[in-house]
């Protein structure tokens, strides 16, 4: 299972702009809220999600309605952050203990709150902007300008050159990671285009042949991680040190053992949650 997706509840889309059915769900007995510690899920004894009942009377422009769960509305609160979220490896320690139904609603909620985190005010007119449909949009409370949650689509991808596969590592990863490159698709640009341009600017190798692998969305804050497979003319890198740290071409070997957690891998693997772990996993089976 790709790390935050697998979220198996009814997302009730219908429902987001019927504000007076949402309210009764919210003030409902089944209602549940999910408990959070900033923007960072609580866990219970067995490493679930907290889920508590609403207050009788919840003030719903406060809430998101992630969905119905088996019939039982589920709401996450619309957080109001004092200052900045913690870096997003602060909670990689919990992610890696949490189921994956548990993760991809987690995620959810994350992506949403920080997304409102952001835009407070209207990008039409200026003027603030306030929650609506179920606080899956913001609406301008001057010129009623509608405004939604964007994901930004970003290339996560490997570059076979006989037998090895090129993975990089940036300054803020932990000692000894190195990961598969990745960088956001440009307006007027393809995905195909995307991953060739990356490896140019950033490692200087030509690619071709661009295999799509599986994609996965991430909440730090608000990507779609699409994942690819491509092919590199020859393995001689010209590293761009303002985006990398480092890059260097690791055999069918090294990558089993660094997914084994072989303390003599040559590099330490991505987590079993980030899809660059999963594109290293379909890589060494074959994909």
């Amino acid at each position: 299972m790709i790390g935050f997706t697998g979220c198996t509840i009814d997302r009730s889309d219908h429902l987001r702009l019927q504000p007076e059915r949402v309210a009764e769900l919210a003030a409902g007995a089944e209602a549940r809220l999910l408990r959070l510690a900033g923007l960072d899920p609580e866990l219970d004894g067995e490493g679930r999600l907290v889920w508590e009942p609403l207050p009788a009377l919840p003030a719903i422009d406060q809430l998101i309605f992630l969905g119905l769960q088996e019939g039982r509305p589920l709401f996450a609160p619309l957080v109001r952050l004092d200052g900045p979220a913690k870096p997003r490896w602060s909670v990689f320690g919990m992610l890696a203990l949490m189921a994956p139904d548990d993760t991809a609603l987690w995620g959810t909620a994350r992506s949403l709150n920080e997304w409102h985190a952001r835009h407070g005010f209207c990008a039409n007119c200026g003027s603030a902007a306030a929650p609506f449909r179920a606080g899956w949009g913001r609406k301008c409370v001057s010129c009623a300008a509608e405004h939604f949650p964007r994901v930004d689509p970003v290339v996560i991808m490997l570059a076979e050159h006989r037998g090895r596969v090129l993975l990089g590592r940036q300054p803020q990863y932990p000692p000894g990671r190195y990961s598969a490159l990745a960088g956001f698709v440009e307006p007027g640009e393809s995905i195909e285009e995307a991953v060739a341009r990356e490896f140019r600017e950033e490692a200087g190798i030509e690619v071709a042949q661009v295999r799509y692998v599986a994609s996965q969305p991430w909440p730090f804050p608000g990507q779609l991680m699409i994942a690819c497979l491509t092919e590199a003319a020859d393995d001689r890198l010209t590293i761009d040190r303002t985006e990398l740290e480092d890059a260097m071409w690791v055999d069918r070997s090294g990558v089993a053992a660094a997914l084994a957690k072989d303390p003599a891998a040559p590099f330490l693997a991505p987590p079993d949650f980030a899809i660059a772990h999963t594109l290293l996993s379909r890589w060494l089976g074959g994909a």
